[in-house]
């Protein structure tokens, strides 16, 4: 089954700001497919999207489990022919939240946040890149946060100088690193790759005292995966403005 319209994998995309970057860009015309851990939940996921008139399909994506990758390239390779858009949403937060406990973040912690915020999406990255380039335009979308600003953690009197989660923050940290290195090496083609950070956003990883809803947490997301050729490549956004690396 082979399209016209855009198609987008959205990771993580059954809840939060994952789906409604699926909503917003199925909103545009935008095919899109959910990476899902959990099937039910994706096939529930899917009806409400389709009830907003989005052509949506759950698509089993577990970012723990490395055979999915390919299993899903294939699926795209079949069904489409290509990839246009690659939102690598899904991300977890193990850190406690009440105070800087970096000299004692386990390494157990360490591991399992970089295992699906960083090297997963590498990993997912690199399987599906080929489909990526067969795209007019292919767009990657990291989403990172501003807690993976070395720059801001580094300011005494910044926004997030007193936010320290050392494992998520270096897990976001990587994952922009990723991001500058990955636009480097594309730079010549048609792909472009981009971090985006949501904002504080009223989800279950935002936890109470967040500022954004959800709608205005998918905006910066939306808007880099469908950048127009003129649009950024290796950077790091909110809202359409550049954050300090």
């Amino acid at each position: 089954m082979s399209t016209d319209k855009k198609v987008a994998l959205i990771t993580g995309g059954n809840k939060g700001i994952g789906l409604e970057t699926a909503r917003q860009l199925g909103k545009l015309g935008i095919t899109v497919l959910i990476g899902v851990r959990d099937e039910a939940k994706g096939e529930a996921a899917v009806a409400e999207l389709k009830k907003d008139g989005v052509e949506a399909w759950a698509v089993k994506l577990d970012m723990e489990n490395s055979a999915d990758f390919s299993a899903v390239a294939k699926l795209i390779e079949k069904d489409y022919g290509r990839l246009d858009i690659l939102v690598n949403n899904a991300g977890i937060f193990l850190d406690g939240r009440k105070a800087n406990e970096t000299s004692t973040t386990s390494k157990d912690v360490l591991q399992k946040t970089f295992n699906t915020n960083f090297f997963a999406v590498v990993e997912l990255t690199q399987t599906l890149l080929p489909l990526l380039k067969k795209s007019l335009g292919g767009r990657i979308v990291n989403l990172s946060s501003i807690l993976g600003s070395n720059t801001l953690h580094a300011t005494p009197g910044s926004f997030i100088y007193d936010a320290k989660t050392f494992a998520y923050d270096a897990s976001k940290a990587a994952l922009n690193s990723f991001t500058i290195h990955l636009a480097h090496e594309l730079k010549n083609t048609k792909i472009k790759v981009n971090s985006a950070h949501p904002g504080w956003v009223k989800t279950d990883m935002g936890g109470e005292g967040a500022q954004l809803d959800i709608e205005t947490g998918a905006k910066t997301s939306v808007e880099l995966a469908t950048l127009q050729d003129s649009g950024p490549n290796g950077a790091y956004v909110h809202l359409g403005k550049p954050l300090p690396w």
